[in-house]
């Protein structure tokens, strides 16, 4: 993707995929307009979340490799319980190269409460076995000199990392590169509001909050990560959404058909029970 700026519009030259967003137009080269508006919009976002939820600490920054491991467990569990599944990990395995060299079945009895444990076990390992066979210190701050394109890059590379993964292995930890982080919660939010389609992914997401904040930095979007989540944990929920209790809800297109119709999610499953979302065919990557 590349990008230029022409008379106060931001074009992005898509040649791999077509990607709609509702605040985007194309022209006859197969462009994506993104208007100015809604870099605003997001602004706004911000500032009513700040208001409603209050502005939120940041927690203590990993290593990378340490938020690598916490992130790919953490996909579809709740906070409370990837983080007690990421301290037991490393009360056993102190040394990372003693976790690479685990067994499947030790690290999965490990992390056991955490969603599809057998497959995040196996997973961990195998990425963790790559790390271990180019940097046999595990330690990844390499990709700080890197764009974040390109860190992105090279560790979606790594067996079950997707970009969920990537961006909070950038963004929470020591690096602190700019990677917005999208969750279930997160991509629940940004598609009841339209800043996508109901039906995109998490790389669509990514790529539409990072276009819509183009200057932002790691602290900021991770504060927005932060404030999405918790209006999807508490408000903009699974199944029903309180839209009248929602600080968004006056510019949220959701939100404007409540009265007619329960709010929902139409065309993506978020339902955790029915299995990993797939980010691809023949796999699945957090």
């Amino acid at each position: 993707m590349t990008t230029s700026l022409r008379g106060g519009r931001i074009f992005f030259d898509w040649s791999a995929s077509l990607v709609l967003f509702p605040f985007c137009s194309y022209n006859s080269k197969m462009q994506m307009v993104f208007d100015f508006g809604a870099v605003a919009d997001m602004a706004w976002v911000r500032e009513q979340l700040r208001f409603f939820f209050g502005r939120p600490d940041r927690s203590c920054a990993r290593t990378p490799i340490g938020q690598l491991v916490k992130s790919s467990i953490s996909n579809r569990t709740l906070d409370e319980v990837s983080l007690a599944a990421y301290r037991r990990l490393v009360e056993a395995y102190p040394e990372w190269p003693a976790l690479a060299a685990a067994s499947t079945g030790d690290v999965e009895a490990l992390i056991g409460d955490v969603a599809f444990p057998d497959v995040k076990a196996r997973h961990l390992g195998d990425a963790l076995r790559v790390i271990g066979a180019c940097h046999p210190d595990f330690d990844l701050d390499f990709l700080g000199r890197l764009s974040v394109a390109e860190a992105l890059a090279w560790l979606e590379r790594l067996p079950g990392v997707g970009r969920k993964v990537s961006a909070s292995t950038l963004n929470f930890s020591t690096l602190d590169m700019p990677a917005f982080v999208v969750d279930t919660h997160v991509l629940r939010v940004l598609g009841r509001y339209r800043f996508i389609r109901n039906t995109a992914d998490t790389r669509t997401a990514y790529d539409a909050v990072m276009a819509a904040a183009p200057r932002w930095s790691a602290a900021e979007l991770a504060e927005l990560h932060i404030l999405m989540k918790r209006l999807g944990q508490t408000i903009c929920r699974h199944g029903r959404a309180r839209c009248p209790d929602c600080p968004i809800r006056r510019r949220c297109k959701a939100a404007a058909t409540s009265d007619r119709k329960p709010v929902g999610l139409r065309g993506r499953n978020m339902d955790h029970r029915r299995g990993p979302a797939r980010e691809q065919r023949g796999g699945w990557k957090e």
